[in-house]
């Protein structure tokens, strides 16, 4: 027998941006709302303390239940599939895009320039850190605009932070305290920030995570939540183009399938499996699947690589407090005119590395007690900075996610694939990117009198979106700017897949801002609250 569920908005995937747009939708409109999530719970709050331990100990996951075993598929996507999504065990950076980022094609004449501007944005993002409670400090107002300060201080920088940043702005770059969705005072109900260094799995609750503010959606009875049932198709209303059933199946009770009605349907499944749903959702009408009339969903598949440098500094360091944190400048991100396209961001980390105690000296000989003291000691008069920067890349339209024909889950639905392919203007600036990124960190080692140890470039795409790409025209987009879909009035997509480029910063901040601007645009098309 199937489950028949009626429903006026339907949002399907319950991470950071499905939830966020829930609440802000149920602010301005009394609609049900039935959230559908094909994971189940993790590990709540009041074991993480228990779970971090176990974690310190054995190396065991903290995060039970974060996946599906069968539910993957080849190339750079996340395997948590729970409800909080990855944000559950983000690191929770929240970097702003630039205003460039936003206008690539009119500033450098290469990509695409978004829909939507940073200026547009700016007060969604404002919103958005105010929701979740980020803390930080404002840069300086030509490489990091901002309308207001961020809601809490920022994390103090420890000793050695506050010696790396004297010595990276010797070399004339501005550095300032990166942001956070991590507490430094009670006003959001969390507890401040220790700085216990593991914040994959934070056991005070000081980092924001999405549950929290599910678990008070569902208690003021704002929010349905429907888990551990996946959603496998999408179907059209009969006489018209609109969605009106989403086709799941419980993964508990295989033998029952879900039918989901509803008058306006949200797909918040996050980089892969948004794309991966509309196009197993074919039709007659629709053979490449929903909202796939251009034949644009799954490509532009985007991210971003990084490049980092170890640099030898002739000053002391304390090494082992507080890692996490770390230091960001954006003045390579605004460069201005520029002849070739390199834009990137710009992080330094205290590092251990070359630093750490050793069992045998330089000849091979074991050491014993004040031996292998002495010779820690030797070595920790200098220091060693790590700096990275993420660099945008151009992706081509040939980047994309497709349905695997060799792989498929226990229903036998095939599971996605992702290929990303830099556009040719990025690729053939590969090697001019690298070497301009190494010549800013040898700049910065000569600043310190120190040298650069070694760089390496991680090509792997950090950050991932795209694949339902927005945009004006529907003949190269997926949806409009506020993720509505080009093909179906009431779909809308939000959330990293809509993002046009992968931008020199984390994309979490700016994807949750474009969807909160989505839910108020989906909110107008319902009665306001009574």
């Amino acid at each position: 027998m199937t489950n028949r569920i009626e429903t006026d908005i339907c949002i399907i995937g319950s991470g950071i941006t499905g939830i966020l747009t829930a609440a802000r939708i149920s602010e301005l409109t009394d609609a049900k709302i039935v959230m559908v999530e094909a994971g189940g719970r993790t590990t709540p709050v009041r074991e993480r303390l228990g779970r971090r331990r176990r974690f310190i100990d054995y190396g065991e996951n903290p995060w039970i239940n974060d996946h599906i075993e069968d539910q993957t598929g080849e190339g750079l996507m996340y395997r948590s599939m729970v409800v909080g999504g990855c944000a559950m065990h983000w690191d929770s950076a929240c970097p702003r895009f630039s205003p460039e980022d936003f206008r690539q094609q009119s500033l450098y004449g290469v990509g695409t320039d978004w829909p939507i501007s940073y200026e547009e944005l700016e007060p969604y993002y404002h919103e958005f850190e105010h929701r979740i409670g980020v803390a930080g400090e404002p840069g300086p107002p030509e490489y990091d605009p901002r309308s207001g300060p961020y809601p809490m201080p920022p994390l103090p920088l420890s000793y050695n932070l506050e010696r790396l940043k004297e010595w990276g702005e010797s070399s004339g770059i501005p550095f300032w305290t990166q942001p956070w969705a991590k507490a430094t005072t009670t006003e959001y109900g969390r507890s401040v920030c220790r700085r216990c260094d593991t914040c994959h799995v934070c056991p005070t609750g000081a980092k924001y995570t999405p549950d929290v503010t599910l678990d008070e959606l569902i208690k003021e009875g704002r929010v349905h939540l429907i888990s551990e049932t996946l959603i496998r198709k999408l179907e059209l209303d009969v006489q018209s183009d609109r969605l009106a059933v989403a086709r799941g199946v419980d993964r508990n009770a295989p033998d029952e399938p879900m039918e989901i009605r509803a008058g306006t349907f949200i797909l918040a499944a996050g980089h892969a499996w948004s794309s991966h749903l509309l196009l197993l959702s074919q039709s007659a009408r629709f053979p490449d699947g929903i909202a796939n009339r251009s034949g644009m969903v799954g490509r532009y598949m985007t991210g971003h690589p990084y490049m980092a440098g170890f640099i030898d500094l002739p000053f002391k360091l304390y090494p082992g407090a507080f890692q996490t944190n770390s230091l960001l400048s954006r003045m390579h991100a605004r460069p201005g005119p520029i002849d070739k396209y390199v834009r990137h961001d710009l992080r330094i980390w205290d590092s251990t590395v070359g630093r750490e105690a050793h069992l045998r000296d330089a000849d091979g000989k074991i050491q014993f007690g004040d031996e292998i003291m002495d010779d820690w000691r030797g070595r920790t008069e200098r220091a060693t900075a790590r700096v990275r920067g993420y660099y945008d890349v151009i992706p081509d339209r040939d980047s994309r996610l497709t349905l695997d024909p060799h792989a498929r889950n226990r229903f036998g639905d095939p599971l996605p694939r992702i290929d990303f392919k830099d556009a040719p203007e990025s690729e053939d600036l590969r090697t001019h990117t690298h070497e301009t990124m190494e010549g800013i960190f040898k700049q910065m080692a000569r600043a310190g009198d120190g040298h650069l140890m070694s760089t390496n470039v991680r090509y792997t795409m950090e950050h991932p979106g795209g694949g339902c790409r927005m945009g004006e025209d529907p003949s190269t987009s997926v949806t409009d700017s506020y993720g509505r879909a080009h093909d179906h009035e009431n779909l809308f997509v939000i959330g990293a897949p809509t993002m046009v480029s992968g931008g020199c910063a984390n994309g979490t901040p700016t994807f949750c801002a474009l969807s909160l601007r989505s839910a108020e645009e989906i909110a107008a098309t319902l009665p306001s609250r009574s």
